[in-house]
């Protein structure tokens, strides 16, 4: 989940509530779902949230929240734009793997340190979340001052041109640098330019940005020094490129945003491209229809009128109620910084936030069953508590994951006939390159765990039983789902025997037989491994963690692990 350092005065700055403390602010923010993870060593806020809500990744998102939970700002709210003054022409030569700009130009800015610092994280956390980390879309911000726009047009109007550049091409200074470079040389030589190479290292032609001087950004690489932005920088401009216009329009909208709530005036820019001519930015306010009746059936509260269009300006949101009869609906407005509401649900859960989650009276459904345990959850239950008297520790990881931490670090190919190597259930448009798959197994979560606590005491005896899914054409929805349990001891002397003797236990507790044959995985040691077969049923794999799944997770200890089907239990 994103985290974001905010600094409690900035807050109460641009809140209004000087009068806040820092608890109270924590109770507040709570409220809008970011929790507090902890402080920096200079004292901001850690605060923690879900990735939907991408406008809350800088410290003038949140106070933006906050203004609306207060009541002091309410509805829609769109910045005023001058008409444009700048354009960006878009090449023919732009490579095809990258085609789409956006941009604005910003006037008035007041960057001082906590500014400058507040725009640098948003534009980070912008990279990290919905560019994918710059893969489908890049941010590069650059003083005004220091670019000479090309003529263009009848009125006299500045230019600055997208275009392909030969890897050899043309040269600039990049940022952190003090020589001229070639793109090619960035990639090679350039910390920022290694870094981001195998985004564009491919491509015959590389994407640049130039101006009347020449070339002054190479995205989604690296900005050229020439137009680095500093505290003394009062006109920015603002440019976005990527693989879908959608997106890098919507990352644009935030950053306008929260340069708006520092008081700066936002000018729009037209993109020239080939067969096509667009403003930006998109400040267009989307819109969607929710029931009255759905939000008081899901929230279980009655509600007037008046109070649910209430709370949607609280939410930031515009309502315009029409009745039907006695079917009241809501045609509500989304502001063009809002990335999330995709669904009448996400209005539902604006409002409910608004009211106050906490403000909600718990009641019995009006049914005449008694709930109870599913017999399946039983059965979990009773895995987890016999794992925990093994001496595992139980944990509760996410069902998505990464390809490359599904199968690339463990080791193993995607549809290939090994404990964990079914065909991945991919996700279509995912939020974070993170979290792109269901995962396949549990295994390479517990190996992300004990990889990010290798400052913590060992022994660690890891355990977890949870989902597992893979593609199969074979079922209904296409996709075949169990439930699976893992385990992993990492010490200084684990062997097979370590993982093996709490395998058995474990299967005594279930009266089933276990059987462990000589087997070969990718993930383990050859000779070091078998297959589990429980009731004459080859259900699963253990065995010693491969040194070089080991180093790829940055582990100095030995590893071993297990895992099976948890109906083999059953």
């Amino acid at each position: 989940m994103p985290v974001v350092n905010v600094d409690p005065d900035e807050l109460r700055r641009l809140t209004g509530h000087d009068e806040k403390s820092d608890e109270a602010f924590k109770e507040d923010l709570f409220a809008l779902g970011l929790e507090f993870e902890g402080e920096t060593e200079d004292g901001q806020l850690q605060l923690e949230f879900g990735p939907d809500r991408l406008d809350r990744l800088s410290v003038e998102g949140v106070a933006r929240s906050l203004r609306y939970q207060y009541g002091d700002d309410r509805g829609v709210y769109v910045p005023n734009t001058n008409d444009p003054d700048w354009t960006v022409v878009v090449d023919d030569s732009v490579p095809d793997e990258r085609p789409y700009v956006t941009g604005a130009v910003i006037r008035g800015v007041d960057l001082d340190d906590d500014a400058l610092d507040s725009l640098i994280q948003l534009q980070e956390k912008l990279h990290a979340t919905m560019g994918r980390k710059r893969a489908k879309g890049a941010i590069g911000i650059h003083d005004l001052t220091m670019l000479k726009g090309a003529g263009y047009g009848d009125d006299g109007g500045n230019s600055v041109t997208y275009r392909g550049v030969d890897p050899e091409g043309d040269r600039f200074v990049p940022l952190d640098a003090d020589r001229e470079m070639t793109p090619a040389d960035v990639l090679e030589s350039h910390p920022t330019g290694e870094t981001y190479a195998p985004l564009v290292d491919e491509y015959d032609r590389y994407p640049a940005i130039y101006d009347e001087l020449g070339l002054f950004s190479f995205p989604p690489v690296i900005n050229g020094r020439r137009t680095e932005v500093s505290t003394d920088s009062r006109e920015l401009f603002v440019e976005l490129t990527g693989t879908d216009q959608w997106t890098i329009d919507r990352m644009c909208n935030v950053i306008c945003y929260a340069l708006d709530a520092r008081g700066a005036t936002v000018e729009e820019v037209t993109v020239e491209y080939p067969d096509e001519r667009l403003v930006r930015p998109n400040f267009e306010v989307d819109e969607k229809t929710v029931a009255h009746e759905r939000i008081e059936g899901m929230l279980g509260v009655d509600l007037d009128v008046e109070e649910a269009v209430d709370l949607f300006e609280r939410s930031g949101l515009d309502a315009d109620p029409e009745a039907d009869g006695e079917t009241v609906t809501y045609e509500v407005s989304i502001p063009p910084y809002r990335t999330d509401v995709l669904h009448p649900l996400d209005l539902i859960d604006d409002v409910g936030r608004a009211y106050g989650f906490n403000d909600l009276d718990p009641s019995y459904p009006d049914v005449s069953t008694v709930g109870g345990r599913h017999e399946r959850s039983v059965h979990e239950s009773a895995v987890r508590t016999s794992l925990v008297g093994l001496g595992f520790e139980d944990l509760l990881n996410f069902h998505m994951i990464s390809e490359a931490e599904n199968y690339d670090r463990m080791g193993i190919g995607p549809g290939t006939d090994v404990v964990g190597g079914g065909a991945p259930v991919t996700i279509t448009e995912p939020y974070s390159e993170d979290y792109t798959m269901l995962r396949t197994w549990a295994l390479p979560s517990l190996l992300m765990v004990l990889e990010n606590n290798t400052h913590r005491a060992y022994p660690q005896d890891l355990a977890e039983v949870g989902l597992a899914a893979a593609a199969d054409d074979g079922e209904n929805t296409g996709v075949a789902e169990r439930r699976t349990v893992a385990g992993a001891v990492a010490r200084h002397d684990a062997t097979y025997e370590d993982a093996k003797s709490r395998l058995a236990a474990l299967c005594h507790d279930f009266d089933a037989d276990l059987a462990t044959p000589a087997t070969t995985h990718p993930t383990f040691i050859d000779g070091r491994a078998a297959d589990v077969v429980i009731d004459g049923e080859t259900v699963g794999v253990i065995g010693e963690v491969h040194p070089r799944v080991l180093v790829e997770h940055d582990l100095e200890l030995p590893v071993a692990a297990f895992e099976f089907r948890l109906d083999a239990l059953a």
